[in-house]
């Protein structure tokens, strides 16, 4: 049950960086945010922190 809340929450993470990043892009406009790389940066560091913590909980344990 903990589990599959922490996968739900490492998804919801990573949908939070891809916001970040088209934000960042000048995609997804509105935002103090929107035409600024440092949070397209910031968006992928937090993609790749959440899919880390994803495989994390689901590799085999030996």
């Amino acid at each position: 049950m903990l589990n599959n809340l922490l996968k739900v929450l490492a998804v919801l993470f990573m949908l939070g960086g891809v916001v970040w990043i088209l934000q960042g892009i000048n995609i997804l406009p509105g935002s103090f945010m929107s035409g600024n790389p440092q949070w397209a940066i910031n968006g992928a560091i937090m993609v790749l922190a959440g899919a880390a913590f994803f495989w994390f909980l689901n590799r085999k344990k030996s």
